[in-house]
């Protein structure tokens, strides 16, 4: 389930709650509730509203480079059981085939970082 963040003006309180998308929240004690919070003295009437935030691994780097430097590994299928390992570093191969084994990717050593 999708989580949001809500702000009080009243109170200036920012909240984040978890619930389906089609729920929707309007009031300070609607809010409470569903993130299972006491009030406070905040008038449970008081209107809230959702807050935009980056979505979560948005500001992940989409591009190759920075796939590297994460030590992730990208593979794009060139031909049939042909695959190019565009982040390769280090003694990995450029091509990884199906029928060669020691042209797989250093799973090993990127997993110990």
């Amino acid at each position: 389930m999708p989580r949001y963040d809500y702000y009080c003006d009243d109170n200036d309180r920012t909240v984040e709650v978890v619930h389906p998308i089609a729920t929707r929240l309007q009031h300070w004690g609607e809010l409470c509730e569903a993130a299972n919070i006491e009030p406070g003295k905040t008038d449970l009437e008081s209107p809230i509203r959702k807050i935009i935030t980056t979505a979560p691994m948005a500001n992940m780097p989409t591009g190759n480079a920075g796939l590297k430097e994460m030590g992730f590994t990208k593979l794009v299928k060139r031909d049939d059981g042909v695959y190019e390992n565009v982040t390769r570093s280090g003694t990995e191969k450029r091509f990884m085939k199906a029928d060669d084994p020691s042209s797989k990717p250093h799973f090993h050593k990127k997993l110990s970082k």
